[in-house]
């Protein structure tokens, strides 16, 4: 009699256990289906982006109604590609890109709606890690810096020219694309390299080089990574971009309100090649040199500074308004 009571509560207990399984999947799967899918395209996976992927890993997206279909696609302009050619609804880049488009006469332009970067996030590396750095010693030197006109190379030389700094007197090479930057400094091209993390955590771990300097530190605060869509995409599409914009604001919250620890480990699934303590590490970092907003709104003094910029380095003849290309979401 008692084995009986045994099997039955047993029973009892799978059915129990089937049931409320069953039901957490189909939950699950009908909250998905209720879910409006946004395609994002970023212009590289980086642990400076960390606001972003917190509100993925912690859900906020999906508390606005949303699922993001995150895409890699490496570089700037072929972030903005993807969003001009319908191929995706929002890039995540540097926003000079739109200023090009704009400035060219595009009648569907890009629209940047919300921010989260304030300043560039890319560290020098060198291979001679035998003495201390100084910016002096770039001179009669080749640095990687990716293409010309994207935001890394505008800011490093926004960074030099900060600094009091020659770019004369330097081999600046503008012919690698981001994407290779690393693999060709591993392969021996260049004495310098400009990298993001955690890649330039991952290239110190498996070579000889050193990171020696802060890019961000020495160029400013702009607008430097934002999230933008088409003139014709945000006005239909304003309500949904508003709760994407709400998502990106819990996910900067959280990051400055706790320590890089626990940051870290909220999203260490977005880096499953990376150690904890990189991450951890990586995040101190950006968190030293005030790398992130506030708040996803971008202010017209900072995109100014990126006009400023531009204009210096003859990538623009004047300045567009900031009140056709900044569309702030988070009022």
């Amino acid at each position: 009699m008692k084995k009986k009571i045994i099997i039955i509560l047993i029973a009892i207990i799978l059915i129990v256990v089937i049931a409320l399984t069953t039901l957490k999947i189909t939950n699950k799967k009908e909250t998905s289906e209720n879910l409006t899918t946004i395609k994002l395209a970023e212009v590289t996976h980086s642990v400076f982006y960390a606001p972003m992927y917190v509100a993925i890993e912690n859900g906020y997206f999906e508390e606005e109604g949303i699922k993001i279909d995150l895409i890699l696609t490496s570089g700037a302009d072929k972030v903005s590609a993807a969003v001009l050619s319908n191929t995706v609804d929002v890039g995540f880049a540097g926003t000079e890109s739109s200023i090009y488009i704009y400035a060219g006469g595009e009648e569907d332009y890009l629209v940047t709606f919300a921010g989260l970067t304030k300043r560039d996030g890319q560290f020098i590396l060198t291979r001679d890690c035998s003495k201390d750095f100084e910016l002096t010693d770039l001179y009669g030197s080749e640095i990687l810096v990716g293409r010309a006109g994207g935001m890394p190379a505008v800011n490093f030389l926004n960074a030099m020219k900060n600094a009091n700094i020659d770019v004369s007197k330097i081999n600046v090479n503008y012919s690698i694309d981001f994407a290779s930057l690393s693999g060709s400094f591993i392969g021996g091209i260049g004495d310098y390299v400009n990298l993001f993390e955690p890649t330039a955590t991952t290239v110190v771990n498996v070579s000889d080089a050193c990171i020696v300097e802060s890019i961000g530190r020495l160029s400013g605060e702009v607008p430097y990574t934002a999230f933008y869509a088409r003139k014709s995409y945000l006005e239909e599409n304003t309500e949904l971009l508003k709760g994407f914009t709400r998502a990106i604001k819990k996910g900067l919250e959280f990051v400055l309100e706790n320590n890089s620890t626990t940051t870290a480990e909220v999203i260490l699934p977005q880096f499953p090649d990376s150690a904890l303590n990189d991450i951890i590490t990586i995040i101190d970092n950006y968190k030293k040199y005030d790398s992130w907003l506030s708040s996803p709104y971008i202010s017209e003094e900072s995109f100014n500074n990126l006009q400023d910029m531009l204009i210096d380095n003859n990538l623009l003849e004047e300045k567009v308004p900031y009140s056709a290309l900044i569309h702030n979401l988070d009022e």
